[in-house]
């Protein structure tokens, strides 16, 4: 009986068009993939600076296995926390400004960590309504009162920390929103912080190694700094590997080595992953021109798409929203480029709000000027 209820509701999901299915690429990960025997030019990955197949990060990945094995094989609190994890986390610290740095799993479990570590009963988290699901299950984790405020509603967030007496307080924010592509105004929410006295978790997943000065992020990128930031980047987008980090002041690191659950309580990443990591961040940091490649592929995209029945949302990033509004037709409009051998997914509730359902398009560095022309003449043929 049960499994027929589990059916029941998965068939309910496919009728709404949110069913959700995974596809197996029989190739690296690159613009141009293979799945299922068919070839794909693909503008849905988030390795923004074409990273994970270069061939400096797959040399460092083979030395680092070669030096240091295949597994940590254990916890970073009991002896699973190698020279490389030590090196890294030194080296990440460094390279966006700020006094220590701790290496997670995931930016997943990084979040899950930072939050249940720093609030609980009788603190309180104010979050954006459009943060990542990972910021949203941590603030519930916590079990601290939870504010959420309008998407990027500066005057609505004041209002929520002045009313609130008592107890830490935590900001909690994307950087770059993920299904939007906009920016945080994080100059704003710093200058809330100092006056109310909280703290500001950025979740630069999506700013890392593309924005600021030498891909040092979103704090980089507005110039920015302060003690009560910490600093959430992941190593599986930009960087190309795979991994997370939380930056922060030594207290905050030193708290969360001892209360993040999920640090304490799981096994560390491969080392051999770290010191790939440490040759990701020398070509991010000297990847200026992939970049500015970058950024010319945003400009050749929504130049090339004004005058569609769908709009753009407004974005600078190398995350393209396409919104479609409906569910059905976003998921018919990703299947008819996948006919024409490109691969753009279709987003659906309730990773975005409803009624806003949209094609997520993600632009990389190692993508042609070609190949968003392509991506373009589709769109507008699909359109007559």
């Amino acid at each position: 009986m049960i499994f027929h209820q589990l059916q029941h509701e998965l068939d309910e999901r496919a009728t709404q068009g949110l069913l959700r299915q995974r596809r197996t690429l029989d190739t690296p990960q690159s613009p141009h993939i293979v799945v299922d025997g068919k070839p794909y030019l693909a503008f849905c990955s988030n390795d923004y600076l074409g990273l994970a197949n270069h061939p400096q990060l797959i040399a460092a990945l083979q030395q680092g296995a070669q030096t240091w094995g295949a597994g940590a094989g254990a916890a970073h609190l009991v002896n699973g926390h190698f020279e490389p994890h030590h090196r890294l986390e030194l080296r990440l610290a460094a390279f966006v400004g700020k006094p220590a740095a701790l290496l997670f799993s995931t930016g997943y479990m990084a979040n899950l960590g930072v939050v249940q570590a720093l609030v609980g009963k009788g603190d309180t988290v104010f979050a954006d309504k459009l943060n990542h699901a990972s910021l949203n299950d941590a603030m519930l984790l916590a079990r601290a009162d939870v504010q959420r405020y309008r998407h990027g509603d500066m005057q609505q967030l004041a209002r929520m920390l002045e009313r609130t007496q008592g107890g830490r307080k935590l900001v909690i924010t994307d950087a770059v929103f993920s299904m939007d592509g906009d920016i945080a105004p994080l100059p704003e929410l710093l200058a809330l912080c100092e006056r109310h006295d909280a703290w500001l978790l950025v979740d630069d997943a999506h700013g890392f190694g593309v924005l600021g000065a030498q891909g040092r992020g979103s704090l980089a990128h507005f110039g920015i700094a302060s003690p009560r930031i910490i600093y959430m980047g992941t190593l599986g987008k930009a960087a190309g590997v795979s991994g997370a980090f939380v930056a922060a002041e030594q207290v905050v690191i030193d708290t969360l080595v001892n209360h993040a659950r999920s640090y304490v309580y799981t096994t560390a990443a491969p080392p051999a992953l770290s010191v790939a990591v440490l040759q990701a961040l020398q070509l991010i940091e000297q990847g200026d021109a992939l970049r500015e490649h970058l950024r010319r592929h945003v400009a050749q995209l929504r130049g090339g798409l004004e005058g569609l029945p769908w709009r753009l949302m407004p974005s600078d990033t190398a995350i393209q929203p396409l919104l479609i509004g409906d569910n059905r037709q976003a998921l018919e409009l990703s299947e008819r480029l996948r006919e024409r051998g490109i691969w753009v997914a279709a987003i659906r509730p309730p990773t975005v709000p409803q009624g806003t359902a949209r094609l997520r398009i993600t632009l990389s560095a190692a993508h042609t000027a070609d190949d968003v022309e392509r991506l373009i003449g589709a769109l507008h043929e699909l359109a007559c």
